[in-house]
């Protein structure tokens, strides 16, 4: 007769407990919005999780495709495009810091057409130069071509947009 030691009570049957709550843990993330996989990493580094259980909860969520870093930045990219008017560099800055890889990035923001970038800088301008009066036109230039900066858009492009907005609305008033 041999001798069969007692199943061990070491780390092995904690781990697919440890899974099964990280996993919850980033469900529960990705349901109050898309976040990218650094963004989860972080988390689950902050709540006490080792890297090989957390690597292996977010290498299942890309394999089953919950968890999808090029289309977060797309998504990321859009919506703070249309809804905050944010220009390329602003954009950029946001993606790294929620951890986006920089080829990503890159290519997320060189898909979008130079002309789209232009065009929601001069919308921008239009709207604010309603309310402005031009008795000071250097001060309103001034003004808008530094809000456009704040929003991650290019000087040279951005006292391009101004002036010849600046240049339209002077001609729309004079009628």
């Amino acid at each position: 007769m041999t001798f069969c030691p007692p199943p061990s009570t070491s780390e092995k049957p904690a781990e697919p407990k440890r899974e099964e709550q990280a996993r919850d843990v980033c469900l529960r993330l990705l349901t109050v919005r898309a976040r990218t996989r650094a963004e989860l990493e972080a988390q689950l580094t902050k709540r006490g999780y080792p890297e090989d259980v957390s690597a292996r909860v977010l290498d299942r969520l890309v394999e089953v495709g919950l968890l999808d870093d090029a289309a977060f930045a797309e998504e990321w990219v859009r919506s703070r495009r249309t809804n905050s008017g944010k220009g390329k560099r602003a954009l950029a800055a946001e993606l790294r810091t929620k951890g986006v890889d920089a080829e990503l990035i890159a290519s997320t923001l060189d898909s979008v057409d130079a002309g789209e970038w232009r065009v929601q800088a001069e919308q921008l301008v239009a709207n604010k130069l309603r309310r402005e009066r031009l008795d000071d036109e250097l001060k309103v230039t001034r003004r808008l071509v530094a809000m456009l900066a704040r929003r991650g858009y290019s000087q040279g492009m951005a006292f391009d947009v101004v002036s010849t907005q600046l240049a339209q609305e002077r001609e729309r008033r004079a009628v």
